[in-house]
């Protein structure tokens, strides 16, 4: 056995709504050996300073192991949106997903955290030694530091071995795994890995295209004169003019293709670290962004962007989106098929949501910010059991594995999918009516490119396979556009002491206010100097420095 000295911990992310429900805790040892986040020396203990090459004797492959009734407690976001006539923690979902587990001899207990106050209630939990064996965060920097700090399990020695996790190594790939990776080969967590990669979808209507008689535009120029288009020739059709060229969302967020066409790297509307001038540098602070907010500041005082794009919150914006009212907008390529069945339900058309290739204004390079992590990871806390290391990363693998994530991600036979003729089971159409919301999906937060054609496949109906159809389409073309950039993994570390950088709250100021017209262009160059003395300088060399160390 092993003595327990549960400090600080934490475990890493799915989703709020994640099979992160399944993980499990790890064992704490002996001081001597805790120091280094090592499972103590038994007889099927390794050392691991290095990335073993052979199983060490924890078997954490799915399906190779049975255990006896081992419990897991998992933290799980409470957004306030349990089922009806439930919670989010007894409900058809919860025991579907025990059901499932329990095959394996393994239980997961979900212990709710509100979303909104995560962190404090996190740390209350801990200093009180109540918290679960799982957590979720986003944070790079808090992982590592509760790993140096000896309260996060060093995974190397469960999923280094050849015959070890063989489902979850082959589903992220060697290079997100080593994300998590310290220069001693040790690992302090799982990270998750994005569904599709290139983020920066720009959807455009082509069969507001075709109705127009124009093109797909190519040019800066042309694009413009599209948006102009889609304003005044009513291609919604219903003989008013309620269009919406283009727009996005409070913050100057969610309309990325903007950006891009300066070669900015942009990632829902937070700049991102990439490389400018030869130096890894903020994309906010660039001449890049200058001239693009110079651009959309234009659109908006055109009126070809919403009025309302520095208000808008998600559900606002997709409002106008599922009421047959936008032309082009920023969204996940696999997610298109819900907006276009949903302006068929609501006006009976049927919306040809198309990626648009990426378009560079003059004198730059556009591209479409690609990133293949999700800034999070999986993380196992210090206990005393080493055996509930293994059921943890046994669960893990299980969710690489195909057949349990098509079990996990359409959810219990007869409510939310069926199972047709040949075996396969498939999502049947979603009705409030007799469903329960979606607790536990997997995919929402960990997937590749396959997984995810694989799960539109399994979604579509007769009905709507034409908007499913497409989305696969979409999820396969945008791919060619992304640019993987240098700044993908880089930890918040770097904005230790500066939560105003780290917060984009100068950026936000004075894009928000630039692009509204309220400030002219030439306030910009203002924002980069008060950026730099406010702590951009430190933050900068902090992000050169760990970029340097990266790739050394």
């Amino acid at each position: 056995m092993m003595r327990g000295n549960l400090k600080k911990w934490m475990a890493l992310m799915l989703s709020t709504t994640m099979l992160a429900a399944c993980m499990t805790g790890c064992g704490s040892e002996e001081k001597e050996a805790a120091s280094k986040n090592e499972p103590a020396k038994e007889e099927a203990a390794v050392e691991n300073t290095e990335v073993a090459e052979e199983a060490s004797g924890y078997q954490t492959t799915y399906g190779s192991k049975q255990f006896d009734d081992v419990t897991i407690k998992v933290e799980l976001w409470d957004r306030s949106n349990a089922p009806e006539g439930s919670t989010i923690t007894d409900n058809k979902w919860v025991d579907y997903v025990n059901q499932e587990m329990g095959k394996v001899g393994i239980k997961v207990e979900f212990v709710p955290v509100p979303r909104s106050d995560e962190m404090s209630k996190m740390q209350t939990m801990v200093a009180s030694q109540t918290a679960p064996d799982i957590t979720i965060t986003y944070s790079y920097a808090t992982a590592e530091d509760y790993f140096k700090q000896g309260g996060i399990w060093n995974l190397a020695p469960f999923i280094d071995g050849e015959d070890q996790a063989k489902n979850i190594k082959e589903y992220i790939g060697k290079d997100v795994l080593n994300i998590a990776r310290t220069p001693d080969n040790e690992l302090y967590g799982i990270v998750a890995r994005r569904a599709t990669t290139a983020a920066c979808n720009m959807y455009l209507r082509k069969d507001w295209l075709d109705k127009l008689g124009l093109k797909k535009p190519v040019t800066q120029e042309e694009f413009v004169d599209v948006l102009r288009a889609f304003k005044t020739q009513d291609p919604n059709g219903n003989g008013q003019a309620d269009e919406i060229p283009t727009g996005g969302r409070a913050e100057a967020r969610w309309m990325d293709y903007l950006f891009s066409m300066y070669g900015i790297a942009m990632w829902e509307g937070f700049p991102q670290w990439d490389i400018y001038d030869g130096e890894l540098t903020y994309a906010a602070v660039t001449p890049n962004m200058r001239d693009a907010l110079e651009f959309i500041s234009g659109l908006y005082q055109e009126g070809l962007l919403d009025a309302e794009t520095l208000m808008n919150d998600k559900a606002g914006w997709d409002g106008k989106v599922n009421s047959d009212q936008v032309g082009v907008f920023f969204q996940w390529a696999e997610q298109s098929y819900m907006y276009a069945t949903n302006i068929y339900n609501a006006t009976g058309t049927k919306a040809d949501w198309s990626i648009l290739p990426v378009i560079s204004a003059d004198g730059y390079e556009g591209f479409y910010t690609k990133k293949p992590t999700m800034g999070a990871q999986y993380g196992v806390k210090n206990m005393d059991d080493a055996e509930r290391i293994e059921a943890a990363m046994k669960v893990l693998d299980a969710y690489g594995n195909k057949e349990l994530r098509d079990t996990l991600d359409l959810g219990p036979e007869g409510m939310t999918s069926s199972r047709g003729e040949d075996g396969t089971l498939k999502k049947l159409p979603d009705d409030k009516t007799t469903q329960e919301n979606m607790v536990v999906k997997p995919s929402d937060c960990m997937a590749n490119v396959d997984s995810v054609i694989h799960l539109l496949e399994l979604t579509g109906t007769e009905e709507d396979k034409w908007a499913v159809d497409k989305a696969i389409q979409n999820v396969k073309d945008v791919q060619q556009y992304g640019r993987l950039i240098a700044g993908d993994g880089i930890p918040s570390s770097i904005y230790d002491g500066y939560d105003d950088i780290e917060n984009r709250t100068l950026y936000v100021e004075y894009a928000s206010k630039i692009i509204a017209g309220e400030w002219p262009i030439e306030k910009f160059d203002e924002f980069v100097e008060k950026w730099y003395a406010s702590g951009g300088e430190e933050v900068t060399n902090a992000a050169r420095d760990w970029y340097a160390a990266k790739n050394k």
